[in-house]
């Protein structure tokens, strides 16, 4: 990978993190001030983080102009590496078979992000000339 795509990468994993601590805040808030119930948190926080990882793969895409389903494929996979972690090292877990269909379906949704994200640079940059 050059340079421009780590760069591309690095955004797209920040647009993921900046997504879901605004999401978490939220969801906090609801939890904390509604009667907001556990059965519901499970799947808003999964089609939450399908959201974050498709918009970070796009901007990864945006941003990397070539080859986006690699680079949002390694925006969801930086993703994963990164909860796997922190769930390994902090609490002495890997993942469940859940969390790893979860886990697929984020790493699909950065993919077709990034593919999307070079293809709507590729169709405006080819409709100015």
């Amino acid at each position: 990978m050059k340079s421009k795509q780590w760069v591309a990468l690095l955004y797209g994993w920040i647009i993921v993190l900046g997504l879901m601590m605004l999401a978490s805040f939220v969801l906090a808030l609801l939890l904390r001030f509604t009667t907001f119930n556990d059965p519901a948190l499970s799947w808003v926080t999964f089609v939450i983080g399908l959201i974050s990882l498709f918009l970070g793969g796009l901007a990864a895409g945006v941003k990397g102009k070539t080859k986006g389903w690699v680079i949002g494929l390694f925006t969801g996979m930086g993703f994963t590496l990164f909860v796997l972690s922190v769930q390994y090292l902090g609490y002495q877990q890997g993942f469940s078979f859940e969390q790893s269909l979860h886990h697929a379906g984020y790493m699909a949704a950065a993919l077709f992000g990034g593919a999307l994200g070079v293809n709507i640079v590729g169709d405006a940059s080819s409709s100015d000339s």
